[in-house]
């Protein structure tokens, strides 16, 4: 690509796709000349406020996976994908430069540190954003909610009541090989990074790949080779295995799958082989996503804010004693321990899971939320920060629980979900 040309990038963010990619379809139809841009900015290995390593292994394994699939899926259309391992701000600088950039297609954002970053693109730059990421769009919340209520099920109810869901938009036509660029960028390692290659654990319940290719082949699996999508409500709550429930939540947090992909496959499969209870479930999980969405998107920075989004006053610990205790899974409670294990070992926990030592971090331990919402952060594969955080929230009592109060008996839920404690036997004796 020769400077005086100018062209249209698109920047990935947390839409790592080619399938229903609004950024990327909207790049093509507007110019003949299309790069793709990812940067992997050193900032996110640094430590956190409270000592973690912003994003480990787990995720950083996945994501580059899913930038391997994202290369291949551009290079299948032409398009070439430019990878950067640097500060944004010298990277975006460089590479609009080097490109003869004037227009930049992008994933519209509205959290802290994705607000930043923006900010360090030269102001000469054209920014194209797009929502990219909601079942029900903004525009159309927007029509029926002047500001997000308090409960889930309102939300739910008016949602699913008066709006509707747009259909996917299809992978781009290929374009002129022409437009590909001549320098080739190579996907980094982990070794790159900082970190050491290391192989999933054995008895990971999560050990798929990144990328678009492995989420769709995840959806048709889950959904109609084993059709394990019409018994997810009896089995979501479940602790063992990879089938319990759909695990499409790390592909969704860094858009390698849309969730409007997701939804018209539940709608396919309703239509051709089964409707059930549990495919509305899987629908109905989908839009506590939304919601969280919207949730940070009105409160802003309370979000993160030690009292939540209501202005909670509580007295919480940074009892560094209690912490340890709770991530090393050495607690009085063993179905906490387990569950901690095996976080630390495969960045994976499940629903069950989270719900329980969120609750007994914040409510019995009384430890200050944003502690366990950083470290959920560093080790989930599956991190997205609205439904992360979010959850912490509720699980502190300073968010959307209509009970803010309530506090699980860790002993009734492992009686309850592992009452053979095999779970408990497979993570505590490792």
């Amino acid at each position: 690509m020769q400077k005086e040309e100018t062209a249209n990038l698109v920047w990935f963010r947390s839409n790592l796709r080619v399938e229903d990619n609004t950024s990327l379809s909207k790049a093509i139809r507007d110019s003949s000349r299309v790069i793709g841009y990812i940067n992997i900015d050193p900032t996110i290995f640094k430590l956190s406020n409270y000592g973690f390593k912003k994003t480990e292994k787990f995720r950083t394994k996945f994501l580059l996976e899913s930038i391997q699939d994202l290369k291949k899926q551009l290079s299948d259309i032409n398009i070439s994908l430019i990878i950067t391992n640097q500060d944004f701000e010298s990277s975006i600088n460089s590479i609009i430069k080097k490109y003869n950039v004037r227009s930049i297609y992008m994933q519209k954002e509205w959290t802290r540190d994705e607000l930043a970053e923006e900010k360090q693109i030269p102001k000469h730059i054209n920014l194209i954003k797009d929502f990219d990421q909601f079942l029900y769009s903004p525009e159309s919340v927007k029509e029926i909610y002047e500001n997000i209520p308090r409960g889930f099920s309102n939300f739910r109810r008016k949602c699913e009541k008066y709006l509707n869901i747009s259909y996917p938009l299809q992978i781009p036509k290929p374009l002129d090989k022409k437009n590909n660029i001549d320098e080739v960028y190579s996907v980094p390692t982990l070794n790159d990074l900082g970190f050491e290659e290391f192989r999933v654990h054995k008895n990971s319940v999560f050990k798929f790949l990144g990328g678009e290719t492995s989420a769709k082949e995840r959806v048709y699996e889950y959904f109609f080779e084993t059709k394990r999508i019409s018994k997810y409500k009896l089995t979501r709550n479940k602790l063992l295995g990879k089938d319990y429930s759909s695990k499409l939540s790390s592909w969704l947090a860094n858009g390698s799958i849309s969730v409007r992909y997701v939804y018209m496959q539940i709608k396919k499969y309703e239509e051709e082989i089964e409707k059930n209870e549990s495919t509305y479930w899987l629908f109905f999980e989908l839009i506590w996503r939304d919601f969280f969405k919207y949730v940070s998107m009105q409160h802003k920075d309370k979000f993160f804010s030690k009292s939540g989004i209501y202005g909670n006053s509580k007295d919480w610990s940074n009892n560094r004693e209690l912490i340890n205790s709770w991530i090393n899974g050495e607690t009085n409670e063993p179905f906490v321990n387990a569950n901690m294990k095996e976080l630390s070992q495969t960045g994976f926990m499940s629903n069950r899971g989270r719900q329980n030592v969120a609750n007994y971090l914040t409510k019995e331990l009384k430890i200050d939320w944003r502690i366990g919402a950083e470290y959920f952060e560093s080790l989930l594969i599956d991190y997205d920060v609205h439904s992360n955080y979010g959850n912490w929230l509720y699980n502190a009592g300073i968010g959307n629980d209509s009970m803010p109060f309530r506090k699980f008996n860790p002993k009734l839920q492992s009686e309850r979900y592992d009452p053979n404690k095999e779970y408990e036997k497979l993570w505590l004796n490792e």
